[in-house]
C-alpha cells in the first residue's frame, strides 16, 4: 500500500508533518475533503466561462474544481496536458510487447516531476480521487534504492545505509541536523505543524522570515557553527551529496528560506513515485466525470465541456501517452481588456474570446515573452515580482533497459552490479526504476540542475546519453551497461522550451517580498478595478517551487478568489483560504 491509500495519521491525537504552511498555515486537504464542499455560487453565475491558461496540474485542478462549482472552465494549452508532470512512454521492441502490440509493463520516463513527498496532502487527495497507486521513490540510502554508490573526487563508496559510509558523511549529516535545530528550532516548527497549531507556527516562522530573507543557503552552511568546526571538505561533500534527495550545491545561491521550507515540511523525505506515470493525474482530471457538480449534469467532465468549444483531438491509442491538447484550446498570444471591460484572450490562431475571469497558471515569464499581456492588468510591483523571479535549469536523460539487471549480486564483491549513484561527474544523479522481474527497467542516466544541466543543453539525446554512459563506465568499470540498453534515449531541458523557460523557480535572497506579492494576488478586494479578474497559480507562485503541492495549493487559492469574484462564498463550517488569509497569511516585510 502506498500513501495514496493512507490516512496520513501517525499517532493518536497527533498528526503527521505536512505542507501546512509555514508561510500560510491553511489545511487545504481538510478544505477539499469537508462534506460541505468548497463553496457555492449564485445561480446567475452558473455556466459562466472562465479562461484557464495552462493545462498543467495547477490549471487542471483549478478547472476541475471550478467545474464542480458550476462554472465553465475553458482551458488553453500550447502543447499537451500535464505541463511539467510529463510521463514519456518508451516504445518497446517486439520482444517486450503483448499480443496487442503494447508494452507489457508501464515503462515511462518522468521528464518533469517524479518524486512526491507524502507530506503533500492536497496533491495526494487527487491521486486518491483517481485511484492512482504509488510506490517509494528510490532516493539515495533508502530501502527503495536497495544500494547507493557515492563517487566523489575519483573515490567510490558503496552503501546500503548511512552507517556503511565513512565517518565524514555522518559528521556532515549531524552538523546539518544540529544547525537546523539550534538556529531555527526545527523540532518546534514541526511540532506546531503536527498539532495544526497555526498561532505557534506563525510566531516562530515570522521571526525566521524577518531574520533570514537576505541569506543564501551557502551562507547558512558556511557560517553555521556546526560546520565551522568542520573542514571545507565537509561542506563540499554536503553540496555534492546533500540530504534526502541528493546533492544540493545547485541550490547554494538560493534563499535559505526556500531550503528551510523544504526541510520543515519534510518535502525532502518519504517520497513516492506514481506507478504508470504521474501524467495520469492531470490527464485523469481532464477526463473524470463528476457526479456532484452544481449546474452541470452528472458525469460532466472537463473533456465533455470542451467538446462543444473546440474540435476534440483524436483519442490516444491504448498504452500510449496523449501528446495532443486532448480538446483544450491552443496557445495564447495575448491577454488584454476589451471595450466592455472583460478580459480578452487571443489564441495564436487569431481567435478571440472574452471572459469575466482568467486564471494564468503558466510560468510567470511567459506573460512578458510568449504572451502579449496588457501591462495594466497587474501593478508595477507585481510585474517586478513576475519578471524578477528566477528559474532554475534542469536536464534529464533516460534509457530503457532489458531488465533490472542492477539487482544481480556480483559474486566477487557481494554487492549489486549497479546502484543509485551520486557523483561529482557529469551525471550527478543516476536513478534506477524497476518494473518487475524480467520486465524492462528504466535508468535515469543523469538528473542535473543549473550549470550541470547547461552542459547538456547543446547536445542531442544520443550525445547526452553517450556522455552519461562514459561517466558511469568510470564508476562501474566492470559493468557492460550498453549491452542492456533498448532503443533510443529520451531527454528534456525545460529551459529550451519556449512555453516553460526553466524547470522551476529558485528564489534568491531578498525575493520574499516578490513571492508574497504573487502568492497573495488571489486576495483582490482591495485592488483597483482594472487589476481584478485575472488570477495566478502554479508552483512558481507558491512558496514551495518545484513541488506539485505548491501548484495545487495556489490553484485552490485561485478557485477561492474566482468563487468570490463571481459573488459566491464558502460554507460557514468550511472556510476557504481567503477567509483565513487576513489572520494567518504570510508576514509582510517592510518595503
Amino acid at each position: 500500500m502506498g500513501p495514496a491509500d493512507a490516512d496520513f495519521t501517525d499517532a493518536p491525537g497527533r498528526g503527521p508533518v505536512t505542507v501546512f504552511g509555514p508561510d500560510f498555515p491553511f489545511d487545504y486537504a481538510a478544505w477539499l475533503e469537508h462534506p460541505a464542499g468548497l463553496g457555492a455560487l449564485p445561480a446567475a453565475a452558473h455556466g459562466k466561462e472562465v479562461a484557464v491558461i495552462g493545462g498543467g496540474i495547477a490549471g487542471l485542478v483549478a478547472a476541475y474544481e471550478l467545474m464542480r462549482l458550476g462554472l465553465r472552465p475553458v482551458v488553453y494549452e500550447a502543447e499537451r496536458l500535464g505541463g511539467r508532470l510529463r510521463s514519456e512512454r518508451f516504445p518497446m521492441p517486439s520482444a517486450h510487447q503483448d499480443a496487442g502490440g503494447t508494452a507489457s509493463s508501464e515503462v515511462v520516463a518522468e521528464l518533469g516531476g517524479m518524486r512526491f513527498p507524502i507530506s503533500s496532502t492536497s496533491f495526494f487527495h487527487y491521486l486518491k480521487l483517481l485511484g492512482l497507486r504509488t510506490a517509494p521513490f528510490p532516493n539515495p540510502l533508502t530501502e527503495a534504492a536497495g544500494s547507493t554508490v557515492i563517487d566523489l573526487g575519483g573515490q567510490t563508496w558503496y552503501a546500503e545505509s548511512l552507517s556503511d559510509l565513512p565517518a565524514l558523511f555522518a559528521e556532515v549529516a549531524q552538523a546539518w541536523d544540529a544547525a537546523l535545530q539550534r538556529e531555527f528550532d526545527l523540532g518546534g516548527l514541526q511540532e506546531a505543524i503536527r498539532n495544526r497549531d497555526a498561532q505557534t507556527l506563525k510566531q516562530l516562522w515570522n521571526k525566521i522570515v524577518a531574520g533570514w530573507d537576505d541569506t543564501s543557503f551557502y551562507e547558512f552552511v558556511s557560517r553555521a557553527e556546526e560546520f565551522a568546526e568542520l573542514s571545507f571538505r565537509h561542506r563540499e561533500v554536503f553540496g555534492q551529496v546533500g540530504f534526502g534527495t541528493g546533492g544540493w550545491d545547485s541550490d547554494f545561491a538560493n534563499s535559505m528560506l526556500e531550503i528551510l521550507r523544504v526541510v520543515v515540511t519534510e518535502c525532502d523525505t518519504d517520497q513516492e513515485l506514481v506507478i504508470g506515470g504521474v501524467e495520469q493525474l492531470p490527464v485523469g482530471l481532464w477526463h473524470r466525470g463528476a457526479d456532484d457538480c452544481a449546474h452541470w449534469p452528472p458525469g460532466t467532465s472537463l473533456a465533455s465541456l470542451h467538446a462543444s468549444t473546440v474540435d476534440a483531438a483524436p483519442s490516444p491509442q491504448p498504452g500510449s501517452t496523449p501528446h495532443s491538447r486532448a480538446g483544450a484550446r491552443g496557445a495564447v498570444a495575448s491577454v488584454c481588456r476589451d471595450a466592455e471591460g472583460r478580459i480578452a484572450v487571443t489564441e495564436t490562431t487569431g481567435e478571440v474570446r472574452s471572459y469575466d475571469a482568467v486564471l494564468a497558471t503558466c510560468q510567470s515569464w511567459l506573460l512578458t515573452t510568449e504572451i502579449d499581456c496588457d501591462e495594466n492588468l497587474f501593478s508595477q510591483g507585481m510585474w517586478m515580482a513576475l519578471d524578477r523571479t528566477r528559474y532554475m535549469q534542469s536536464s534529464k536523460t533516460f534509457v530503457v533497459v532489458d531488465r533490472p539487471f542492477w539487482k544481480q549480486i556480483d559474486p566477487k564483491t557481494g554487492r549489486q552490479l549497479m546502484s543509485m549513484t551520486l557523483t561529482d561527474r557529469l551525471t550527478r544523479g543516476t536513478y534506477l526504476f524497476d518494473n518487475g522481474p524480467e520486465q524492462p527497467g528504466v535508468i535515469c542516466l543523469t538528473y542535473s540542475w543549473m550549470s550541470d544541466a547547461l552542459k547538456m543543453l547543446p547536445y542531442s539525446a544520443e550525445k547526452r546519453a553517450e556522455l552519461a554512459i562514459r561517466a558511469l563506465e568510470k564508476i562501474y568499470p566492470d559493468l557492460d551497461l550498453r549491452a542492456h540498453i533498448l532503443g533510443e534515449p529520451v531527454t528534456v531541458s525545460w529551459e529550451s522550451n519556449p512555453y516553460f523557460l526553466g524547470a522551476f523557480k529558485g528564489a534568491l535572497p531578498g525575493h520574499y517580498r516578490y513571492n508574497h506579492r504573487m502568492y497573495g494576488h488571489f486576495m483582490q478586494d482591495d485592488m483597483p478595478e482594472a487589476e481584478r479578474g485575472i488570477f495566478l497559480a502554479g508552483d512558481s507562485i507558491s512558496f514551495t517551487p518545484a513541488w506539485a503541492e505548491g501548484a495545487v495549493q495556489t490553484a485552490l487559492n485561485a478557485v477561492w478568489g474566482i468563487l468570490r469574484h463571481f459573488g459566491g462564498g464558502t460554507h460557514p463550517d468550511n472556510p476557504g483560504p481567503g477567509d483565513q488569509y487576513p489572520e494567518w497569511g504570510p508576514v509582510e516585510l517592510p518595503e
